[in-house]
């Protein structure tokens, strides 16, 4: 993990604001098409020096103040302004006691029960090691085939960095890789897990803990490969459990027409995972 957290997470969020997002002018000779550090100083009221410093790591400590004057043309979020006060705190040597939990393994009964009325949609409880604990039976229906279901303790992390199959079921690989590390790295830090990966997947993983911020996409269009039903896009919605020590659901739906046709193609299951 880089030990730059907070200034990786504000270069990321400068990359990917478009001036016109904040209503200023393209300009010219832009060599990305994110803010420049001085557009962004200009519009939070600080220092250009200043914002350099914390990107780079030279001062760690932003003030609440600050950052809620960076909210403004970073386009922040509530939940990523949380998460920055969040990583100037640990920056600063601050460290909840949550951080020393182990992952949830085991669902609730009436979490169950919240899976069951959601059916035939594909929904999937998942840890935040990226264990994947309980699931519909859509949710296999969709995954099953591409192996994402095998074995006796399933998890998403190993299977995307592990298996094969991912990058030949996910087109869009590259990201999803950087959303399951995002996902990662917003949770309790894992040494286990990330030794684990390591070994498993080298640079592609240790690369993406050095670069990518702690905050995953709440929602987004995915694609899948799917033996059966071809090409499909799939809209999906994460939704943190706060009660339940960073469990997520995980909600996926057909994006489009073609894909709720395609997925009618795909044979009913007989037997009801979970």
């Amino acid at each position: 993990m880089s030990d730059n957290e907070l200034g990786n997470f504000l270069r990321a969020r400068r990359d990917e604001v478009t001036p016109a997002e904040i209503g200023l002018p393209p300009g010219h000779r832009r060599r990305a098409p994110g803010l420049r550090r001085a557009e962004v100083a200009m519009l939070a009221g600080v220092s250009v020096e200043y914002l350099i410093r914390l990107e780079q790591g030279r001062d760690r400590h932003p003030s609440p103040q600050v950052i809620a004057a960076l909210s403004g043309p970073l386009r922040l979020t509530a939940a990523e302004r949380a998460h920055l006060y969040r990583l100037s705190k640990v920056a600063g040597g601050f460290q909840c006691a949550a951080f020393a939990t182990d992952p949830v393994r085991t669902v609730r009964p009436a979490l169950r029960a919240v899976l069951d009325q959601l059916e035939p949609a594909a929904a999937v409880l998942v840890n935040q090691v990226g264990d994947l604990l309980a699931h519909t039976a859509g949710f296999r229906r969709l995954f099953g085939p591409i192996g994402l279901l095998d074995g006796d303790e399933p998890n998403l992390l190993r299977y995307v960095f592990a298996d094969p199959r991912a990058r030949r079921a996910f087109p869009d690989w590259e990201h999803l890789a950087d959303e399951q590390v995002a996902a990662l790295k917003n949770g309790p830090p894992r040494p286990d897990v990330s030794g684990e990966l390591t070994a498993l997947a080298g640079n592609e993983f240790t690369g993406r803990m050095e670069r990518v911020p702690g905050l995953p996409r709440a929602h987004g269009v995915s694609r899948l490969e799917h033996p059966e039903a071809g090409p499909l896009r799939l809209a999906y919605e994460i939704m943190e459990l706060p009660g339940d020590e960073k469990l997520r659901l995980l909600v996926q739906l057909p994006a489009d027409d073609a894909t709720a046709a395609a997925l009618r193609t795909i044979a009913p299951l007989r037997l009801v995972a979970g």
